[in-house]
C-alpha cells in the first residue's frame, strides 16, 4: 500500500512539521525531515477540507499526519500518557495514515487563536472547553465543522487531531520502511526498538 505525500501545489496546504524540529514537546527532532503522508482515503478527505475552508479564505497548516510506528515508540518513551498519546501498543491512527494533526490559517498565513498551541497536554486542548477565550472557542468549532463535513472524525482531547473512522478496524500499523525515502534517522530508530524491548 503507497501513502499519498501531501504536498503543494498539488494540496493547498502549509506544512509546519512539528516532529522535524525541535519545537515539540520532546525537545528534539523525531524525524529526520519533514515528510508529510496519508493513507489515500484519509488523503481524499483532505481535499474535500481544503475545498471547503477555500471560499472562507482558510488554508490548513499541518503539523502532522502519517507518523510511522517508531515514532510513536520514541513520544510515548518520553510521555506516556493515554490521555493524549495512543499506547504504541494498541497502534496510533497516526501510524497507519490515519489521522492529521492541523489548524486554520487565514489569507496572510497567519494561525487562527485556537486557545492553546499544538500539542498543549492540558484540558484546555479538549473539545468544547469554556475555559478559552470565545473567540478561540469559535475558531475551533470553524475547524470542527470542516473537518466533520469533510468527513473526518475527532478526538475530544486534542482540538488539532483528526482521523478516518474506526481506523483499527481497517488500517495496518506502518513502520518508516513503507517510505522509499525514510522520515527516521537509524539512531532514532534504534532508539525507538530499545523502548519497544523495555514495554513488550
Amino acid at each position: 500500500m503507497s501513502l499519498v505525500e501531501i504536498l503543494p501545489p498539488a494540496f493547498d496546504v502549509d506544512l509546519s512539521i512539528a516532529y522535524a524540529t525541535a519545537d515539540n514537546f520532546t525537545g528534539q527532532p523525531v524525524y529526520s525531515r519533514p515528510g508529510c503522508y496519508l493513507h489515500p482515503d484519509a488523503a481524499a478527505l483532505l481535499r474535500r477540507t481544503i475545498a471547503l475552508a477555500q471560499p472562507l479564505g482558510l488554508r490548513l497548516k499541518i503539523f502532522d499526519a502519517f507518523r510511522p510506528a517508531e515514532a510513536q515508540w520514541v513520544l510515548w518513551a518520553h510521555t506516556p500518557d493515554p490521555d493524549f498519546l495512543a499506547d504504541p501498543k494498541r497502534g496510533s491512527p497516526h501510524s497507519m495514515g490515519a489521522a492529521v494533526d492541523l489548524t486554520l490559517i487565514d489569507s496572510a498565513g497567519r494561525e487562527l487563536d485556537m486557545g492553546t498551541g499544538f500539542d498543549a497536554f492540558t484540558p484546555l486542548s479538549h473539545h468544547g472547553s469554556t475555559e478559552i477565550p470565545v473567540a478561540a472557542q469559535h475558531n475551533r468549532l470553524l475547524l470542527l465543522g470542516l473537518m466533520s463535513a469533510a468527513g473526518w472524525d475527532f478526538f475530544r482531547n486534542e482540538w488539532w487531531h483528526y482521523q478516518l473512522f474506526s481506523p483499527r478496524r481497517k488500517y495496518l500499523v506502518l513502520s518508516d520502511a513503507v517510505l522509499a525515502q525514510p522520515m527516521m534517522s537509524p539512531e532514532v530508530k534504534n532508539r525507538a526498538a530499545q523502548t519497544k524491548a523495555k514495554y513488550i
